[in-house]
């Protein structure tokens, strides 16, 4: 099997500071993968590479695109890779509102994604929408209401409307449960895990919380120093850490 994407000694420093070094994995169709660490790990920085949003100063990150096979998104043209990511790919912000337009409704804000990659027709971009707040939770009598007046729960199960709504097959995730109460966190744990395994969708989240690997990821990649220092199946890696780093990171949230 074709891998869905394939990253190849990533590598990203800023001056003297190594981002990430020589990291390399596969991931394929349906797979979810949980990179985990903590503060200043590189986590983030490999995420942003991977998702097209920083340049990395070496390595390829080749995705298996519909129409064209494999190519290396890193060497694509900047046309190319803003529609990889508004169709196949997706990418959902810590902050929601660093994945919204504030000040358009929340149909609006699902149905440009819509428009962006061709849909003309009102009807249906709006019944469209409605079906999407109704499938991460949202009343749809709220369609026509501004992001600003909800909650911040509400506000990223419906940056998440707006990502899916495409159809993608890849979701870059960074931090999605980061900054909300614990209550709201399992409520919009349990969405994605149901959101994921009845799309079929293919997921690397980036997160700090071994709790959200441990129910949406099958495999974990643990980073130190822009390192991987670890990766696996994720109940193996967190049951039976072999690295020391990783091992404190695991007896760390066991003594909370």
């Amino acid at each position: 099997m074709t891998p869905l994407i394939s990253v190849k000694d990533i590598t990203k420093s800023y001056g003297a500071h190594i981002g990430c070094a020589d990291v390399s994995f596969d991931l394929y169709p349906g797979e979810v993968m949980g990179i985990v660490g903590e503060s200043g790990s590189g986590k983030s920085t490999l995420l942003n590479c991977m998702a097209g949003h920083l340049r990395p100063d070496a390595g390829s990150v080749v995705f298996d695109t519909r129409g064209h096979g494999p190519r290396d998104t890193v060497t694509m043209s900047e046309p190319e890779r803003r529609m990889l990511s508004r169709t196949d790919w997706a990418f959902v912000h810590q902050h929601a509102r660093d994945g919204l337009r504030m000040g358009v409704s929340a149909g609006g804000n699902v149905g440009e994604r819509l428009m962006a990659v061709g849909a003309r027709h009102y009807g249906d971009i709006r019944d469209k929408a409605v079906d999407w707040l109704e499938r991460v939770e949202i009343d749809a009598g709220r369609v026509d209401d501004r992001p600003t007046t909800f909650s911040g729960g509400m506000q990223q199960r419906l940056q998440i409307a707006r990502n899916l709504v495409t159809g993608p097959r890849l979701v870059f995730m960074d931090e999605p449960t980061g900054g909300l109460d614990v209550s709201v966190q399992a409520r919009l744990l349990d969405l994605l895990r149901g959101l994921v395994r009845d799309m079929g969708l293919s997921a690397i989240i980036v997160t700090h919380d071994l709790a959200v690997v441990r129910l949406l990821a099958n495999r974990l990649m643990v980073m130190k120093d822009g390192q991987v220092v670890e990766n696996g199946l994720t109940d193996q890696v967190l049951d039976d850490p072999q690295h020391a780093y990783t091992q404190l990171l695991v007896s760390s949230v066991l003594q909370v």
